[in-house]
């Protein structure tokens, strides 16, 4: 290169059917990047839809009304070039691409050659690949554009694109030929969905490519919760020769970053990773607020137990508030909540915004504690939230009496635990959604992946809910999160919730009831939960690996395996009615996002038998 070009990568955060307000976005990252004098600007796949559109993908009107926005976007790029992702319908068949503007004037479109179909992602449902080396002519607005495997020419720099899934796909992949072109420079627009953890893997993707193909590789990625259940961490990085160059700051409140560069040997690595505590709560507050003013929604309801799961959608609530005053100021917060302040002067605006916005309610039982109110009842009280109590031992008696009088017997312990322990969870319920319906706000279940895992919650009870922001997470990793924040995130209300041992205190308190009694270690759980469900291995691969890598007496560690594998396959129709999640780990056990299971099955039977066996 003669001398260097400056190009951006821009992050925005779109809404699917949100034209309007997506193409918005769009053309103020452009007027930035403008303005900062960037020739080139890479925005990420599928900006101008949303990635999230799902089945909408599949009609015919709206990848037809996508290119509508294209056309208004066009004469917005004058001075600039902008390469902005969006669906391509071709008779039957939709592409998903990449279209390439140079100073308002449409040059082509690069079409995704290679579908994400693991995990999260289903695009092979929507999208057709494209051949390589293949370029076809195609009609827009009367005149005929080139679409397919494109390269393109700004001043001496030669440059292409990887989209997302492209980039992943090992010997195959498109840069490669890429790269036999002799490209300078590679764009990656994705929509790489939020993991913790995953970034890393990011920064080494970027780093080999730029060493591998010698060229400037630049990643751009979507931003925010856009559709509820993933979340975009908005990443946008530079590499060169094996280094990260410029990388900018991840999971922003705010509505699109514009991150700009010139394209020189200055070579510094700035790769920094967070730790996967800080990870979860930042991606967890965007998450929520998000989801909060998508919706429209006035706030939060959350049943308040005083325990670990509750306690940790509190604090991720508090930590949105806080996070997202820091930096979009309180009046911006304010104006995309729709939250009017006051005009008299508030001595902790971040307590009163939580107040606004967060309602709890400790809702005990003869069969509470006064350890959990009291541990409720000062979590509240430190991070300002509305916090209400009650007793619900009324509506049991007259559910249990009404049912007693039916059956013509009473209840016992001895002869109905469950049932007494769901009826204290299902009388939560109602009364909790009435004060979520008078506040027009979500209410937030405290279902985590560990108990989705084993069917450890109560259907219509502590599941019921708008969204269950932790159902991702497994509680091993909560338990220890929640030490972490205390200290680490200064919130001393967490001191007497960690120094409870988690109970659902539905047994009567004598019979000292607590979680992992009823089931095993957290510690176990995850671990083979790794290995059945990430993993898809079978019980006896689960024994045989975690014989060698936990130090569990060999018969105890079995009884735990069957009783994970007979309950999770027991279980699945609850996993099936589980509210909305986010997914914030490398797997999750939500049918909709990642791990299918047949509701009905004969539930590991022969596999369990051979175990036994061994």
């Amino acid at each position: 290169m003669k001398s260097p070009i400056k190009i951006a990568a821009a992050t925005v955060n779109q809404t699917p059917l949100d034209w309007s307000g997506n193409l918005d976005r769009i053309i103020r990252a452009i007027k930035e990047a403008k303005s900062e004098k960037a020739e080139i600007l890479c925005f990420p796949e599928l900006a101008i839809t949303g990635y999230g559109s799902e089945d909408l993908f599949l009609s015919y009107w709206f990848p037809q009304k996508a290119l509508h926005q294209l056309s208004k976007l066009i004469p917005e790029c004058e001075g600039i070039t902008v390469a902005v992702g969006l669906p391509l319908r071709i008779q039957d068949k939709v592409y998903n691409t990449v279209a390439l503007i140079e100073n308002a004037k449409l040059k082509g479109f690069v079409a995704k050659q290679y579908m994400a179909i693991d995990g999260v992602h289903y695009e092979f449902r929507w999208f057709t690949p494209w051949k390589a080396n293949e370029i076809i002519q195609i009609e827009f607005e009367g005149k005929n554009y080139p679409l397919g495997d494109l390269t393109f020419y700004h001043k001496d720099v030669h440059y292409g694109f990887e989209i997302c899934e492209d980039a992943w796909r090992g010997s195959i992949r498109p840069g490669y030929r890429l790269c036999e072109r002799k490209v300078d420079l590679i764009f990656n627009p994705s929509a790489s969905h939020f993991a913790m953890g995953k970034t890393k893997e990011r920064i080494e993707l970027i780093s080999f490519s730029s060493k591998q193909f010698d060229c400037f590789y630049c990643y751009a990625n979507l931003l925010g919760n856009e559709s509820g259940r993933m979340i975009f961490d908005g990443e946008i990085m530079l590499g060169k020769s094996g280094k990260i160059i410029s990388r900018n700051q991840l999971l922003s409140f705010q509505d699109f970053q514009v991150n700009s560069f010139y394209l020189e040997d200055k070579i510094q690595n700035v790769a920094d990773i967070q730790p996967k505590e800080e990870e979860f709560v930042q991606a967890s507050s965007l998450g929520l607020f998000d989801y909060l003013r998508k919706s429209k929604s006035r706030g939060f309801v959350l049943s308040l137990s005083g325990g670990a799961d509750s306690s940790t959608i509190a604090i991720l609530v508090s930590e949105m508030v806080k996070r997202g005053i820091q930096e979009l100021g309180i009046l911006l917060f304010c104006r995309k909540l729709n939250i009017q302040l006051p005009s008299t002067e508030i001595d902790n605006v971040e307590k009163f915004l939580v107040g606004e916005l967060l309602t709890t309610a400790y809702q005990g039982t003869e069969n509470s504690s006064d350890d959990t109110f009291k541990s409720a009842q000062s979590l509240a009280l430190s991070i300002g939230a509305k916090f209400y109590h009650w007793k619900i031992d009324e509506e049991i008696k007259s559910y249990s009496e009404k049912i007693e009088k039916a059956i013509g017997r009473k209840l016992t312990w001895e002869k109905d635990d469950i049932t007494l322990q769901n009826i204290q969870a299902r009388s939560r319920s109602p009364i909790i959604w009435m004060l979520a319906n008078i506040n027009n706000s979500l209410l937030l279940s405290t279902s985590n992946r560990s108990e989705g895992d084993v069917g450890y919650t109560t259907m219509d009870g502590d599941t019921s809910g708008s969204i269950s922001p932790i159902a991702a997470v497994d509680k091993y990793f909560i338990l220890q999160w929640l030490s972490w924040a205390q200290e680490n995130l200064n919130q001393p209300g967490l001191r007497l919730v960690n120094s409870l041992q988690p109970s659902a205190e539905l047994r009567p308190l004598e019979r000292t009831q607590t979680d992992e009694k009823d089931l095993m270690p957290y510690s176990v759980i995850v671990e083979i939960e790794k290995l059945a469900i990430r993993d898809r291995r079978s019980p006896i691969d689960t024994y045989l690996i975690l014989l060698d890598e936990l130090d569990i007496e060999s018969s105890i560690l079995k009884e735990y395996i069957k009783k994970f594998f007979s309950l999770w396959s027991r279980n699945q129709w609850k996993r099936e009615r589980l509210a909305p999640s986010f997914h914030l780990d490398e797997f999750n056990v939500d049918p909709k996002t990642w791990y299918r299971f047949p509701i009905l099955s004969g539930g590991y039977r022969e596999e369990l038998e051979q175990l036994d066996q061994l």
